[in-house]
């Protein structure tokens, strides 16, 4: 199989953990701050795990595209390490927000980097393979 794929396969099943723990982290607030489906609300920590949770699925929407489309139109290292970045960015937000919401800036701003480089290098890609 071609290593821009798996590469970018690799990345994608690391973001599926990712949500994993992020919706594990959920139930386990949902639980411990006797939050009964389907509310979304009524403890602050149980909202920020929450929040946590719902950004992480929001942003997802965002990189996976980018990432595949850099990895396949000539990025494929940078595009690894970048969704790799992204992945570890994530991780910070997702424990971050569960700790205090103040928490989760780092994580954020790792993984808001590294989505914007893959924005750009998949824009290059797309414009160079169109050429």
């Amino acid at each position: 199989m071609d290593q821009a794929i798996l590469s970018a396969a690799f990345i994608t099943l690391l973001n599926v953990l990712v949500l994993f723990i992020a919706m594990g982290l959920v139930g386990r607030a949902r639980g411990k701050y006797g939050i009964k489906a389907p509310a979304c609300s009524g403890h602050e920590q149980f909202e920020c795990a929450y929040r946590a949770h719902m950004n992480t699925v929001e942003q997802t929407v965002m990189f996976l595209p980018v990432l595949w489309i850099a990895s396949l139109t000539g990025f494929m290292l940078w595009a690894h390490w970048l969704g790799a970045a992204w992945i570890v960015g994530r991780i910070w937000y997702v424990l971050g927000y569960n700790k205090a919401a103040s928490a989760r800036s780092g994580g954020f701003l790792l993984s808001f980097l590294a989505f914007i480089g893959l924005f750009v290098l998949s824009a290059i890609g797309v414009y160079q393979n169109m050429h």
